[in-house]
């Protein structure tokens, strides 16, 4: 495809690579209400606690331990190639986990579904920087922003309608005609990109970044499911993560062909965009994924409900995301940023005094405002990463944000899941002490486990019918005061936020560059031939 028609389908392309972010982030989100549904052994695939938290981080894992090999190889081998190959694992991996029959199946399909998605993710955001004029970029990269929130909000509306009407395997089943769709689309519309001078291959850095990233997530996520760093197995990945990213960053300083270039850390618009967004995700993520047992445990909707009750987010990213750069241009991207950031901490005062009869309404307006702000935050954060490094280096900058995003979340997840359990533990013991008193044929595994979580002392409650309704009052109390307790964090996390975009962030939007073989001379003779021939 020559540079024209490239150009003349720049906003089919990007309809393309919004597709494809659709079917990834949306399935990514999809399993959460389905978790109850795949416990049941008679309609699901009878999958324990722990089975189901490795269904979510088998995809987790794989997905943030190769993104960044694969945005490197994207600029290298092509980022198309790359693309239609991650479509292709992805849709099969689909297929595959919707017609799983055990629970050790579900997970090795859900560990292929992210390495299909790590192939595709990076891709979509360094296309966007290929096909797109420096003038338009902003504009572009706010609609990608956009569709990324989008998917969020949909995956848990589209699962809850799915399993209202179909059976489990529908959840996944859904992603394969809208991964065929981008397939056949992607040829014709998208072209055929690469660094036009990537050095040698950097197998050390690869080798070295893998399992440094691998570990590290698994030590995060694993800490976040016991509460605890005591277990041997819990620090000793995430001191062997760190200890390989920290010689992964020695490699990269001293190697003369990296696939990460240090040296962009230097550029603040780089540095502290990558900061904000680390920090922005980590405080948010937590309390989003957490309030989905509010709505379903302590206001006992449906998953359906719950999931539409998530729409409204979505209309605020839908919004704000394309209108975000023109207020960047307008105001600066330190007060867009500041402005989002402080919102946001806002939204965490909040849900730090939120009951089980605040108003549906009003949470609504809040997630709303904080959707908003994220999506106003995000947008300008990541053109500034995108048009701080070289246009061949376009992979790697979209695969490093990427990656600090799951990173961030599996963090906030983590972490904000460590304070709610630690206090739910503490608040609800002596209501199961009593209970145990009372109920001699409660097994002392299942005691355990209504200690660990709500959804395990509801469990408990409703096996023990009559008996098990005192514990339903005081394991919402406990939840929600572990909810308020995580909020607080999250608002001290985003208050360190603010202090980065007020002290660190640029006032000025940095230059983007042309992409590669395109000069700004050519790229505005190209869009005033548009002009005249429309």
């Amino acid at each position: 495809m020559d540079e024209q028609t490239a150009y003349r389908r720049r906003w089919g392309a990007l309809a393309v690579l919004v597709i494809c972010l659709l079917v990834i982030v949306a399935d990514n989100t999809i399993l959460n209400v389905a978790l109850r549904t795949l416990s049941d052994p008679e309609i699901g695939v009878g999958a324990s606690q722990s089975e189901l938290a490795w269904a979510i981080n088998s995809y987790t894992l794989v997905f943030a331990g190769l993104l960044f090999t694969f945005g490197v190889l994207g600029d290298r081998w092509g980022r198309r190639r790359l693309l239609v190959c991650g479509l292709v694992v992805f849709g099969a991996a689909s297929a595959g986990s919707a017609y799983a029959v055990s629970p050790d199946q579900l997970i090795l399909a859900r560990a292929a579904m992210g390495l299909g998605a790590s192939m595709v993710m990076p891709q979509t955001l360094s296309i966007v920087t290929h096909v797109f004029p420096p003038e338009q970029r902003g504009r572009a990269i706010g609609i990608w922003a956009g569709a990324g929130g989008l998917a969020l909000a949909i995956g848990p509306t589209a699962g809850g309608l799915l399993l209202a009407h179909f059976w489990w395997g529908s959840i996944f089943l859904i992603n394969v005609p809208f991964v065929l769709l981008g397939l056949a689309l992607a040829f014709l519309l998208i072209p055929e990109s690469r660094d036009p001078d990537p050095g040698r291959p950097d197998v050390v850095g690869v080798v070295l970044s893998v399992p440094g990233l691998v570990l590290f997530v698994y030590g995060i996520i694993t800490a976040g499911e016991r509460a605890s760093l005591a277990d041997w197995d819990v620090y000793g990945a995430l001191l062997a993560g760190a200890a390989l990213l920290a010689a992964f960053l020695v490699h990269e300083s001293r190697t003369p062909d990296p696939s990460l270039d240090v040296r962009f850390f230097r550029e603040p618009r780089f540095s502290v965009a990558i900061a904000v967004v680390m920090v922005l995700f980590f405080s948010m993520a937590g309390i989003i994924f957490f309030l989905s047992f509010y709505w379903q445990s302590v206001r006992e909707f449906t998953p359906f409900v719950a999931g539409m009750l998530v729409l409204p987010s979505a209309v605020s990213q839908m919004i704000m995301a394309p209108l975000s750069p023109t207020l960047v241009r307008w105001a600066g991207p330190r007060w867009v940023a500041a402005i989002g950031v402080l919102v946001a901490c806002g939204s965490f005062v909040f849900f730090s005094r939120l009951s089980q009869d605040t108003p549906v309404p009003l949470i609504l307006v809040v997630f709303f405002l904080q959707t908003a702000a994220m999506a106003s935050v995000l947008t300008p954060a990541t053109d500034a990463i995108m048009s701080a490094v070289p246009p061949g280096k376009a992979g790697a900058a979209s695969a490093v944000q990427n990656t600090v995003r799951q990173i961030a979340t599996a963090l906030g997840v983590a972490v904000l899941g460590a304070v709610i359990s630690t206090r739910y533990r503490a608040e609800i013991s002596p209501a199961l002490d009593a209970f145990a008193e009372g109920a001699a044929d409660t097994r002392p595994e299942d005691l355990h486990a209504a200690g660990e979580s709500i959804e395990g002392t509801l469990a408990v409650a409703r096996h023990a019918g009559e008996q098990g309704s005192a514990l339903v009052a005081p394991a919402e109390e406990a939840f929600m005061s572990g909810l308020h307790l995580a909020a607080l964090v999250s608002l001290t996390i985003g208050l360190l936020g603010l202090a980065v975009v007020l002290i660190w962030m640029p006032r000025e939007v940095g230059r983007h560059q042309p992409a590669e073989g395109r000069t700004r001379s050519a790229v505005v003779a190209h869009g005033r031939g548009e002009e005249s021939a429309g």
